[in-house]
């Protein structure tokens, strides 16, 4: 074979190796560290996992997926900010803490915006989703997926709530954020702004009477045990965002950079089924717990929802009338409207 042959044979081959050759090629040995505010037996656990074993299976073990639950890393906004100063890579966070950072997420905090699981994942997994998640790295932030967070319903230590002046006077913590503070200050509660960290031992203490939570996290909290009553009120669907840091995000090849988005996206379908298993044995362990629980009937919970509709405008600027108008259009859209 001549010179020429050779080495055009070698290119070939070349080329061809280069078709075939593992997206391993442009994967680097990388330690992630994602932080949590939950605990390890929450369902973000779960997902955890499978996003880990499915980083495994991507790099061929060359990424190491680090955990570290209940604030071990700082709370939710904490572990935010260091993501985007590009000292941690990764959080999975409530959308609630950090509307701070970026206004337009409090559009999730709206009272009573979706009716049902099947509606948060068509709207949160759909254009409307994409939509705020293209805003993410403007503050430095990289949304991968929306986990879920759940419905979030009301528990308290002085009587079961089934109508709206039952919220009379009532102390209640609620997340940092002044559309939650909005709502409760109007359904007539003391509302308390107050890191997670911290609602346990107030409760314990009576230095607030109420808190509002999903089942899962009452569970795996153990808030039963400080508190009396759970109402169903299903005021808000807040969701989880798996974010990573935007300046690290940059350092990564773009082979791993949908390894993120892919192995997330696992994560996120394996999470919201053990979310929605988990709440129903969550609430099961509630009662067990001798929580005295129950439901609101629909006349009441139509006044209730009527109490609040005044902080939808209220906070139409502040979250941004686009983004909001945005949202119901996608509402009205899944609804068939």
């Amino acid at each position: 074979m001549t010179i020429k042959k050779t080495m055009t044979a070698g290119l070939a081959l070349a080329v061809i190796a280069g078709v075939i050759a593992p997206a391993s090629a442009e994967i680097s040995e990388r330690t992630i560290r994602v932080s949590n505010g939950v605990a390890e037996d929450h369902p973000v656990g779960e997902g955890v996992r499978a996003m880990k074993a499915c980083f495994d299976e991507k790099t061929g073990g060359k990424w190491t997926l680090n955990a570290f639950w209940s604030s071990a890393l700082g709370d939710d906004l904490q572990a935010t900010q260091a993501l985007r100063s590009g000292t941690q890579e990764m959080v999975i966070t409530s959308s609630s803490p950090i509307v701070g950072v970026l206004p337009a997420l409090g559009v999730f905090d709206l009272p009573f915006l979706f009716a049902n699981e099947q509606e948060a994942d068509a709207v949160l997994d759909g254009e409307f989703g994409q939509y705020v998640s293209d805003m993410m790295p403007q503050v430095g932030l990289v949304n991968l997926a929306y986990w879920e967070n759940g419905f979030r319903n009301l528990t308290n230590s002085k009587r079961p709530v089934t109508k709206l002046d039952d919220f009379d006077g009532m102390r209640v913590r609620v997340m940092q954020n002044n559309i939650f503070l909005d709502t409760f200050q109007t359904l007539g509660t003391n509302a308390t702004p107050m890191a997670f960290g911290e609602v346990f031992s107030a409760l314990e203490t009576g230095t607030i009477d109420a808190q509002e939570n999903p089942y899962v996290t009452i569970d795996t909290s153990k808030f039963y045990e400080v508190q009396e009553y759970l109402s169903n009120t299903r005021h808000a669907y807040t969701p989880f965002m798996v974010l990573f840091s935007k300046p690290i995000w940059d350092t990564y090849a773009e082979d791993e950079q949908q390894i993120l988005r892919d192995c997330a996206v696992v994560g996120r379908d394996v999470q919201r089924a053990a979310s929605r298993k988990l709440s129903e044995e969550s609430l099961a362990r509630i009662k067990e717990a001798g929580l005295e629980v129950n439901d609101i009937d629909e006349a009441s919970m139509t006044q209730i929802r009527d109490a609040v509709q005044g902080v939808y405008e209220r906070h139409k600027d502040e979250i941004g009338a686009e983004v909001v108008d945005r949202m119901q259009a996608a509402l009205a859209e899944v609804r068939g409207q």
